[in-house]
């Protein structure tokens, strides 16, 4: 019996596994290399699941039994080479079953790293979590130089960590501060970035991905740095410590996933010789204990719910196909937020006029543009070509201009409802029946707009409630009116998409949603500190809570008299539950506007924040944990009033709002998580 392996003639190309309707991969013999290519049929994306860990050992066990130069790996999406676990399946798994499946992994790619062979990872798109834990057991990775190729490992950000064999083997290859950075943090990077860091050996353009890897087998294996000063306990537990104390002064110990992994990563960097298994298990072993943690569960359920936001309709019988895609934008007022607004817009490639109505204005929104995308380039999101070609779809404009080519509109004047319904009637002359008209007020009746004398098509009316600062902040609210069309909504919703943002549709009441539950929550703050609270410790209170700011150093930000106008506006509506506190008025009164005059709560000075006092603790001054539970309780029952009131159609969008619009602390779930009985399974 001949028990030779298959040889591959020089030249010769033979599929083995064809696409089909059901398989996630297909592998080819070609020019003497093996080539499996990613392409799961039934998705968008590549993911990562049991039956894809089945086609992949197959696939593996047929390479070995061929007498190749090398193995190729290579994505068939235009945007994503793995992204990742199935989260939905891994979701449904705990106990054993859950570390069978993250043993199963770990086994396959430790396959790959003992294939004999020399094995290329060719990525272009998305390369992230699993995805990159396979590139990582392969001897070479070689990337596409396109903006769509992402490299990461963000497993901390569902509170859970790298355990395919991430946790181990980044740290080997690029040292353990730089694998800590990304695994840690939870970080994306560019494929030219990952080339600094050593992360992939070369980049290349998307044409050539695929000749490059296969003419890489060709060539002697590169030479590894051995990161000795890193690579043994004593090295590793200095930078364990070092990494320890910023982590908790970051996240003051509410996520439990940053830790375990850094506790993984630096005992696995003293793992000598090529036997990874003790790193391994204190991998799966990490990863299942994480993964029953409420931490993890809300972290996931948050992504299932972004997920949910991005696909969902407002309404079904709305035929979206046929809606025309909005590409032509204005933005009316160059201040803070509409420069920022126009920044966004640019810098997902849609051309947008910057309008006000004076030269200086809008000399200095373009300006504030200008540095926003300077700040993107030094924060490696655009490089500076591309940042200057984006700033040139910007056009800047003091003039009365046309617009009824724009397919939206959108107003980010000063917070005065006569002066926007002035803008409405003008922009109603100006632009085409068709033509959206939208409004980013934070707390003004779109309602009152639409009913404006003047406003033609009234249907076209709609808020687009962005959040400050633009670039960062991942939520947008869309106000609906009475009057607004269905159409005009997922025109809306699709737009937002476009930008890369979380839309939440909210029916058009004071403050919306996220503002109206936010307030009673700093008007009680603001009460607290006028009755001798120490301001550092309620605020200090919120940070222990999980949230990213105090909410007396918040108002500074906000700015002490805007956050009195809100509160005005809010109590006129719903009454005295929203009454500011005199020493917000007296503070304002006084001057003491927050951050921009120098002092609020606090006393601002060269970038430091001191607290200011406003009269004598009380003699039971409350605990951190009192004050916490005092205003959680405040925006809880603020949300459960909204979600009466239908101005969200569920608790879920609630938790979402909250989280990406105020940063409420995404580890506890949302305001509402757990606390309304008919809330929808994820």
């Amino acid at each position: 019996m001949n028990t030779m392996p298959p040889v591959l003639k020089p030249g010769a190309t033979a599929p083995l596994r064809r696409p089909s309707a059901k398989r996630r991969l297909h592998l080819e013999l070609r020019d003497g290399a093996a080539v499996i290519v990613f392409d799961r049929p039934d998705k968008s994306v590549n993911v990562i699941d049991t039956a894809f860990l089945d086609e992949l050992e197959t696939a593996l066990r047929a390479v070995s039994r061929y007498e190749v130069k090398g193995l190729v790996f290579l994505s068939a999406k235009p945007s994503v080479f793995l992204a990742g676990a199935d989260l939905e399946s891994l979701g449904r798994l705990h106990g054993e079953a859950l570390e069978h499946v993250v043993t199963r992994g770990q086994n396959v790619f430790a396959k790959i790293a003992s294939l004999g062979v020399p094995t290329i990872a060719a990525i272009h798109g998305a390369c992230l979590g699993g995805g990159l834990e396979l590139a990582l057991a392969c001897d070479r990775r070689i990337a596409s130089d396109e903006a769509a190729t992402k490299l990461g490992l963000p497993e901390t950000q569902l509170g859970l960590l790298p355990a395919w064999g991430g946790s181990t083997r980044l740290p080997r290859l690029i040292g353990l501060p730089k694998a800590l950075d990304l695994i840690v943090n939870g970080k994306q990077v560019t494929a030219k970035h990952a080339r600094r860091l050593g992360l992939v050996d070369e980049v290349v353009p998307k044409e050539r991905l695929k000749a490059r890897a296969l003419a890489l087998l060709d060539e002697p294996a590169p030479k590894r740095k051995s990161f000795f000063l890193t690579k043994n306990p004593a090295s590793a537990a200095v930078i364990r410590f070092l990494t320890i104390r910023q982590l908790l002064a970051k996240t003051r110990g509410n996520y439990p996933a940053p830790l375990a992994a850094l506790e993984v990563a630096g005992r696995g960097t003293w793992v000598t010789g090529g036997n990874l298994d003790r790193s391994f298990a204190r991998e799966r072993e990490a990863f299942v204990r994480l993964a029953e943690t409420d931490a993890a569960r809300n972290l996931l359920r948050l992504f299932f719910l972004q997920e949910k936001a991005k696909h969902d309709r407002h309404d079904p019988s709305v035929d979206v196909k046929s809606l025309p895609r909005i590409e032509r934008t204005a933005v009316i007022g160059a201040g803070v937020m509409g420069a920022g607004i126009a920044q966004m817009i640019a810098s997902r490639d849609f051309p947008v006029v910057l309008a006000d109505l004076d030269p200086g204005p809008v000399a200095a929104g373009m300006k504030s543009v200008a540095a926003l995308f300077d700040e993107g380039v030094k924060r490696r999101v655009f490089t500076k070509h591309e940042a200057g070609r984006k700033l040139d779809l910007v056009s800047p404009t003091a003039d009365r201009v046309p617009l009824h080519r724009c397919d939206l509109v959108i107003e980010a004047a000063v917070e005065d409802l006569e002066v926007k319904k002035k803008i409405f009637a003008d922009l109603c002359a100006r632009t085409s029946p068709d033509t959206i008209l939208a409004t980013n007020t934070s707390a003004l009746s779109v309602t009152e707009l639409a009913k404006a004398e003047g406003i033609t098509q009234p249907q076209r009316v709609i808020g687009l409630h962005f959040f400050n600062p633009v670039s960062r902040m991942k939520l947008v609210e869309i106000v609906t009116t009475e009057f607004t069309a269905p159409e005009v909504v997922e025109r809306a919703l699709a737009f937002v998409r476009s930008l890369g943002k979380t839309p939440v549709v909210v029916k058009d009441s004071p403050g919306f949603l996220v503002n109206r539950i936010l307030m009673p929550y700093l008007i009680e703050a603001g009460r607290m500190a006028e009755s001798g609270v120490p301001v550092a410790t309620i605020d200090e209170a919120m940070l222990d809570f999980g949230m990213p700011m105090g909410p007396l150093r918040l108002l500074d930000e906000i700015g002490l008299d805007v956050a009195n106008h809100v509160a005005d506006t809010m109590v006129s509506a719903f009454g005295d539950r929203f009454e500011p506190p005199l020493l917000l008025a007296d503070l304002v009164r006084a001057g003491h506007l927050g951050k921009k005059s120098g002092r609020g709560f606090y006393l601002h000075d060269r970038g430091k924040a001191v607290p200011d006092t406003f009269a004598k603790a009380p003699r039971d001054l409350p605990d951190k944990t009192a004050i916490a539970n005092r205003l959680n309780e405040l925006m809880a029952g603020e949300s459960r009033r909204c979600l009466d009131e239908g101005i969200v159609r569920d608790a879920a969008m609630i938790d979402l709002a909250m989280i990406l619009g105020t940063g409420y602390a995404p580890f506890r779930g949302g305001p509402l998580h757990g606390t309304t009985p008919n809330e929808p399974h994820l």
